[in-house]
C-alpha cells in the first residue's frame, strides 16, 4: 500500500551515530508530547527533522522522507480510518450499539454479565475507535452494574479489555493497519491471527482479571450515568446490525482463505475474493450496507444519513494527521539507515524479531503514552526484519508490536484519564485496575504469539 520509498538519505555516521539520532529524536518526541503538551502531529514532525539532522542528512533533504512517508501512509491508511469512522457513527446514531447490548444482556444471567460485557465490547470494538467505544459503553456498564447488583470494576474491566484488545491487535484499527502497511504483512492473515490471539487474551485480561482488580480497588460508588443520546423512533434489528459489523471482517477473512485454498492469482474465484476482500472495498461495502441496514432502518432520511456520515470525518482529522506523521517518522527512520542497523544488532544479539518488536513498542508506549505512536515507530524500526518473513510470521510481528503498544498505560496516556474520570476512580485505583489490565493484555498476548510462531 505504501508508495515506493525515495532513495535513502545519505549519512556518514556509524551505527552509534544512528542510535544516538534515534534516541534523541524519540526523547524529543516524548518531551514535546508529555512535558510541553505539544500535539503529537507537531512533535512527530519536529522529531523527524531532528532525526534526519543528527543522522547527517543534507539540509535540503531533512523533510523529504517525512513528506513521502506521510503521503504514503495517509493514502493507504487514512481512507480506511475514514470509512471505519463512518461505520462507527452510523452504528452509534442509529441505536445499533444499544440493540446489540440490550439483546445480549437480556440473555445473560447475573454470573455471566461480565462475560457478556466482554462480548459486547469485542463486537462493538471491531469498527469503533477505543475512545468512541468507551463513550458508547459507559451507560451500558453503569446500567449493568446497577441492574445486576455487581461491583463496577467487575463489569467495567471486561468492557475496557474488549475494546483495548481489539484496538491493539485487530485491523481495521489505525495501529494494526499502519503496522500491516509498514511490514508488508497480509491483512487477512493478520486479522485471522489477531482474532485467534485476541480471544484468550480477552478472557484472561477481562472477566478473570476483573475479580482480582475488584479486590485491589475496593468498592466504588457508582457514578451518575451519562445522559443517553436521543434514540431514533425505529431501530434496526439485531441481525442486521451484527451482519453489518461483521461484513468487512468476513470479506477480509474470505480473501485470506482464498489465498490459501486457491493460491492461483489468475483464478476467477481468487481475483474476486482479492477485490472484495481488500480493506478499502470491504469497509466501503459495510458503510454502504450500513446506510440501509442502520440508517434507513432507523427511519433516517437521506439527508440525515448524509449528515451522519459526513459528521464522522471531523473528529478523526487529528487521528489521521497523527498516523500520517508517524508514517513520516517511520520513513525517515528507514531512509537514514536505522532499520538496517537494528537488523544487524538483532542478528548479533540473537533476539527474536517478534520479541524485539514487542520490546521496542513497550519502551515507546511507556515513554509517549500513545499506543498508535508506539506501533508506528516500532514498525518503522523493525520493518527490515520482515522482508524475508512468511506471511504468517509477518502477521505475528504486527501482533507482537501491537501487544507491546498496550503495555502499562499510565498518566501520559489520554485513555488513562478517560477511564479514571468516567469510573470516578482515584489515580491509584486507576493504576491498580486499568493500568495493570493493559499490562496483562500485553504480556498474555506476547506469551501466546511467541510459541505460536514456532508452530506455524
Amino acid at each position: 500500500m505504501l508508495a515506493a520509498a525515495p532513495p535513502a538519505l545519505p549519512h556518514t555516521g556509524s551505527d552509534t551515530r544512528l542510535l544516538l539520532a534515534t534516541l534523541l529524536s524519540i526523547g524529543a518526541i516524548v518531551l514535546m508530547i508529555s512535558k510541553l503538551k505539544l500535539h503529537p502531529f507537531l512533535a512527530l514532525t519536529l522529531g523527524s527533522g531532528l532525526l534526519a539532522a543528527v543522522a547527517g542528512a543534507p539540509f535540503d533533504k531533512l523533510t523529504s522522507s517525512f513528506v513521502t512517508g506521510f503521503g504514503a501512509t495517509v493514502s493507504g491508511v487514512g481512507l480506511l480510518i475514514g470509512l471505519g469512522a463512518m461505520l462507527g457513527k452510523l452504528l452509534a446514531d442509529s441505536g445499533g450499539a444499544n440493540i446489540i447490548a440490550d439483546t445480549v444482556l437480556a440473555r445473560s444471567s447475573r454470573r455471566m454479565l461480565p462475560w457478556a460485557m466482554a462480548l459486547i465490547a469485542a463486537v462493538l470494538g471491531l469498527p469503533l475507535f477505543f475512545e468512541v467505544g468507551v463513550v458508547l459503553l459507559i451507560p451500558i456498564v453503569l446500567l449493568v452494574a446497577r441492574r445486576g447488583g455487581l461491583p463496577l470494576i467487575r463489569v467495567g474491566i471486561p468492557a475496557l479489555a474488549g475494546l483495548s484488545v481489539l484496538h491493539g491487535l485487530v485491523p481495521p484499527h489505525p495501529g494494526p493497519l499502519v503496522a500491516v502497511d509498514a511490514l508488508k504483512a497480509d491483512l487477512g492473515v493478520t486479522l485471522a491471527l489477531g482474532l485467534l490471539i485476541a480471544v484468550p487474551t480477552l478472557i484472561v485480561a477481562g472477566p478473570l482479571f476483573a475479580r482480582l482488580a475488584e479486590r485491589w480497588v475496593g468498592p466504588l460508588e457508582l457514578p451518575e450515568a451519562p445522559e443517553p443520546s436521543e434514540r431514533p423512533d425505529r431501530t434496526p434489528s439485531f441481525g442486521a446490525v451484527l451482519a453489518t459489523i461483521l461484513l468487512p471482517v468476513l470479506l477480509m477473512l474470505g480473501k485470506a482463505l482464498a489465498d490459501v485454498v486457491v493460491d492461483d492469482p489468475k483464478a476467477l474465484v481468487q481475483r474476486v475474493a482479492d477485490f472484495v476482500g481488500s480493506p478499502l472495498i470491504a469497509l466501503l461495502a459495510a458503510v454502504l450496507l450500513g446506510m440501509v441496514t442502520l440508517g434507513k432502518a432507523a427511519g433516517f432520511s437521506t439527508a440525515r444519513i448524509s449528515d451522519t456520515v459526513g459528521g464522522s470525518l471531523g473528529p478523526i482529522a487529528g487521528i489521521v494527521f497523527i498516523v500520517g506523521a508517524g508514517g513520516g517518522f517511520k520513513q525517515t527512520l528507514i531512509d537514514v539507515g536505522v532499520g538496517n542497523a537494528v537488523s544487524t544488532w538483532s542478528a548479533e544479539w540473537h533476539i527474536s524479531a517478534l520479541l524485539l518488536g514487542w520490546l521496542i513498542a513497550v519502551l515507546i508506549r511507556l515513554a509517549t503514552g500513545s499506543a498508535t505512536v508506539a506501533t508506528i515507530t516500532a514498525a518503522g524500526i523493525v520493518a527490515p526484519l520482515a522482508s524475508g518473513m512468511s506471511s504468517t510470521h509477518a502477521a505475528l510481528l504486527v501482533l507482537a508490536i501491537g501487544a507491546g503498544s498496550l503495555f502499562l498505560s499510565h498518566v501520559n496516556d489520554a485513555g488513562f484519564w478517560l477511564v479514571k474520570e468516567y469510573f470516578g476512580m482515584s489515580v491509584g485505583q486507576t493504576l491498580k485496575s486499568w493500568s495493570v489490565m493493559e499490562t496483562v493484555i500485553s504480556v498474555v498476548a506476547i506469551a501466546l504469539i511467541l510459541p505460536l510462531s514456532l508452530l506455524i
